[in-house]
């Protein structure tokens, strides 16, 4: 495998980063596609599908506090199987839609989301009612086909949305770690389906993330409230340039 013959002294320790940012914020996923792509010489639909796999894998970091609170876990099934029926109708979509635009709208939501998240985190705002669980279920349909459209995965867009939507942070974080798990069921299935699977590579990286995000959430814990919403933030924010300076690249 090309990944394990050049350049896996760093792309390995790499995918092991964005688990643990997967584990401590819910956001981390963003970095391995370009991690396999850029360092790893892996072409990019088999780099696509593989990290679609490898998704699953730190999403039952996800399962620990879903189990532990149960409360926690019946507010997130809305937006699961909203994003499990997202995800295929993303996938459905995919090439017939301007993926350009809906990239676009993804970084001014994780852009805005980032800065208004570092405002609420200076004034001590609190979150607001819990939504009902037909918005969770909208939002998970909206999610998981975003998501399937631009490859971005479900964290990056369902974390922003639940902060916009002034939410609980730990249920924000907790949805975005566990919404991996149908988004990346539903995009798999696709990939298979098209011959871009290599199964070997998603589950690789699906292990090493499953080790970063165990360790990022064990040093999640450690912070409070506070801390971890600015450090959720200003991830956002450096994400959405990241995807600011990919668009006009392009």
């Amino acid at each position: 495998m090309p990944l394990l013959l050049t350049a896996a002294w760093i792309v390995l320790p790499g995918v092991v980063l964005a688990g643990a940012l997967i584990g401590a914020t819910g956001i981390g996923g963003v970095l391995l596609v370009p991690l396999l792509t850029s360092l790893g010489s892996i072409p990019l639909p088999q780099a696509i599908a593989a990290a679609s796999l490898g998704f699953a894998l730190p999403a039952l970091v996800a399962l620990g506090p879903l189990r532990r609170q149960p409360a926690l876990a019946a507010r997130c099934l809305p937006l699961l199987v909203g994003a499990l029926v997202g995800a295929a109708l993303g996938a459905f979509l995919v090439r017939w839609l301007p993926v350009a635009a809906l990239m676009t709208g993804v970084t001014a939501l994780v852009l805005f989301s980032g800065w208004r998240g570092l405002r609420r985190a200076k004034a001590t705002a609190q979150p607001d009612s819990p939504l009902p669980a037909g918005a969770l279920l909208a939002i998970g349909v909206l999610v998981g086909a975003a998501s399937a459209l631009t490859g971005t995965g479900g964290p990056v867009l369902v974390l922003p949305l639940l902060m916009l939507l002034r939410q609980p942070l730990m249920f924000a974080v907790v949805a975005a770690q566990a919404i991996q798990l149908p988004v990346a069921l539903s995009a798999s299935a696709v990939h298979a389906m098209e011959g871009r699977l290599e199964p070997r590579l998603a589950l690789l990286c699906g292990v090493l993330m499953l080790a970063g995000s165990l360790a990022g959430q064990r040093a999640a814990m450690r912070l409070d409230t506070l801390q971890l919403q600015r450090l959720v933030s200003w991830l956002l924010l450096a994400v959405g340039a990241w995807f600011a300076w990919l668009l006009l690249a392009n």
